[in-house]
């Protein structure tokens, strides 16, 4: 079994300890950082996605492979910066203000990073000026919000409309998700998409930024 096999093979079964050996013994023999990248990591989590969609992996799963994703991911880093490696866009999640929950905004970001995406995690119980604040700081394409609550959901719109009122509406697209968040809600509000799972929520950035 080749490197890159290695790789793809423990993502997919949720073995982080192979991930990251997969990855040492690759960068050790001189493959290219961007093809395990994109061969092995992004690609093994592409199949972790259409698993999903297909009902023969849930949550759970997802979760354990996206962990061993991010265990090599990790590793690569350094070597993907110091070759200069494009991502596919770079991406500011949080979870609004008043919510805590934090799982499914987790998985988002890890399914993002596993993806390509730059990721800036801010956490949960994010306040609209935090949002701007990261926004004005990272000049992201896309502002991804979670909510689980409907007493928090009022939160997005609030960003939105702080978005508009900052003049920055036009420079970044915004995705919403979580629990009680519909397409529809997503309209109301004047966001640009909505996903109700992280495989989704994946689809969803990289057409938001025109990968």
């Amino acid at each position: 079994m080749s490197h890159i096999e290695t790789i793809y093979t423990a993502v997919l079964e949720g073995n982080a300890a192979g991930a990251k050996a997969g990855v040492t013994a690759a960068l050790a023999t001189g493959l290219n950082p961007e093809t395990i990248l994109k061969d092995g990591l992004i690609a093994a989590m592409s199949e972790v996605g259409r698993l999903f969609e297909e009902n023969e992996y849930f949550v759970p799963e997802m979760l354990v492979s996206a962990r061993a994703m991010q265990g090599g991911l990790t590793l690569l880093k350094p070597h993907l910066a110091a070759g200069g490696a494009v991502s596919t866009g770079k991406v500011v999640v949080g979870t609004v203000k008043g919510d805590l929950h934090d799982i499914g905004k987790n998985l988002v970001a890890m399914m993002l990073e596993g993806a390509g995406f730059e990721v800036i995690d801010l956490g949960t119980d994010v306040t609209p000026e935090k949002f701007i604040n990261a926004v004005l700081a990272h000049r992201p394409q896309v502002l991804g919000m979670s909510a689980l609550l409907t007493t928090t959901m009022p939160s997005m719109g609030n960003t939105v409309r702080a978005l508009q009122e900052a003049g920055l509406r036009e420079q970044v697209k915004v995705m919403i998700g979580g629990a009680p968040v519909t397409d529809s809600f997503a309209k109301q509000i004047g966001a640009d998409g909505y996903s109700p799972d992280a495989s989704s929520a994946v689809r969803l950035a990289k057409s938001l930024v025109g990968a």
